[in-house]
């Protein structure tokens, strides 16, 4: 679960306004059940404050079976997903609804007649039928609510639920797409595809074999563009297969000028992470670093412990600064935070651009 979601019974006044509801309904059922017992015929006939004193009790009986539901729920927000273990979280709620409610009323049950000045019962049979009668009454009424109440936070907790998926999976598909225009910008790019092309051409006249793995390795690029760029995320090691033959395409063009030191831990390959991500980052620090066979550019591509991609490469800014929009870093925040609440770091100085991306464990 990306985050948990809280009921709109958080909100203060709607919770004031939802226990007054569930206080005129406690009073609504006992009367169903028996309008004419001797509760309802002498209940104004007592003294005023033995009235104020009913009167409060009750809410205060109300207001502790709501509030009890209601943080049953929120807790077991944390603890039990409603999408992945709907029989479990069902069953869970309601085991501990059920024995908050007995133990409400039995703590009631010791306090009140300390309050309402209760006589201890005799042995009459018609007294003793009378009270199991309406202590059975009163515990079915509270049962009744503390269900009422949980079922409307359950069913509000999975409106709000799919409306935020529903939400979420717009976002995700709007970003696909932004990440698939991008790779097909990058497709139809013409100084990328002459560059391509001209190293192409030139390795065919000097060797043929080297030519041919040059436009297979081409081909895999773009294939692997326009399968993947719609996802909304990739293993590691999927990503790490794309960038071989990026990484070839790149070497057959700067030569010695770019030097890789890719050094990956093997629990980590099956993490995910969003797809083109690696390609971004390596294009991003080839468009504005130089590369010189003396000075090469360092790329380096490693694993931490805490379950982190760092992507590094040495800065040495070009001498005429490329304008640039940032999609690239842009894309790759956006998806983050509509995927996790971690989000990519980075850090840069003189001599080191670096950025640190988090990984989803499968």
């Amino acid at each position: 679960m990306r985050s948990t979601r809280e009921s709109f019974l958080n909100n203060t006044w709607k919770r004031i306004l939802f226990v007054g509801s569930a206080y005129l309904l406690l009073y609504l059922v006992v009367y169903l059940l028996d309008p004419f017992s001797d509760y309802w015929s002498h209940f104004l006939d007592r003294p005023g404050d033995q009235v104020v004193l009913d009167l409060s009790t009750s809410l205060l009986f109300c207001f502790l079976i709501s509030e009890s539901s209601i943080h049953i729920g929120k807790w077991l927000n944390t603890k039990i997903s409603w999408t992945q273990y709907p029989g479990k979280r069902f069953a869970a709620e309601t085991i501990m609804n059920l024995s908050v409610v007995l133990l409400i009323n039995l703590l009631f049950g010791l306090i009140c007649p300390y309050l309402f000045d209760v006589q201890p019962l005799d042995n009459n049979p018609l007294t003793l039928e009378a009270e199991t009668r309406a202590m059975i009454q009163w515990i079915l009424v509270s049962i009744v609510i503390s269900f009422v109440i949980m079922g409307i936070n359950i069913g509000n907790y999975l409106v709000e639920n799919w409306k935020n998926e529903a939400i979420r999976s717009a976002e995700l598909s709007q970003v696909a797409m932004e990440a698939e225009l991008q790779s097909l910008k990058l497709q139809i790019d013409p100084h990328f595809v002459f560059n391509n092309l001209s190293v192409l051409s030139e390795l065919i006249l000097e060797d043929q074999q080297v030519g041919y793995e040059y436009a297979e390795n081409f081909s895999r690029i773009y294939r692997y563009l326009l399968v993947n760029a719609k996802k909304d995320v990739l293993t590691l090691d999927e990503e790490l297969k794309f960038l071989e033959p990026y990484r070839f395409l790149i070497e057959q063009r700067f030569g010695e000028g770019v030097q890789f030191d890719i050094e990956i831990d093997p629990q980590y390959r099956s993490y995910n992470l969003p797809p083109l991500t690696l390609q971004l980052l390596v294009e991003n620090a080839l468009k504005h670093n130089q590369t010189s066979k003396k000075n090469p550019l360092q790329i380096r591509i490693f694993t931490t412990d805490a379950a982190q991609l760092q992507v590094e490469n040495s800065r040495m800014p070009l001498s005429k600064v490329i304008p640039s929009s940032g999609i690239g870093i842009k894309n790759i925040n956006r998806r983050y935070k509509l995927l996790s609440k971690q989000v990519p770091h980075i850090y840069q100085d003189e001599y080191i651009y670096t950025v640190i991306l988090p990984l989803f464990k499968p």
